[in-house]
């Protein structure tokens, strides 16, 4: 389970850390939120390539870096 300020790595280098962490009901797992860092002018793309990993008591776990929200990425659900 992640909390908060576990480290997050990309490629082995320290890059971040997670900022909120909970279990997400609607995706079945852990989700861990947090910001890495770019320069300016990089690409989506660049922004999430790469192996990240989170460390959670010690132990790396392998992650998925995602741009999109967690549930619902196209508004599906919203009602007006």
């Amino acid at each position: 389970m992640l909390y908060h300020d576990e480290p997050v790595y990309r490629d082995g280098v320290l890059v971040s850390r997670i900022t909120s962490g909970m279990y997400g009901h609607t995706v079945g797992g852990a989700l861990g939120m947090g910001y890495v860092g770019c320069e300016p002018g990089t690409s989506r793309a660049q922004v999430i390539e790469g192996k990240f990993e989170v460390d959670v008591n010690g132990s790396r776990v392998s992650a998925t870096a995602s741009l999109r929200p967690f549930y619902d990425p196209d508004s599906l659900q919203v009602h007006l």
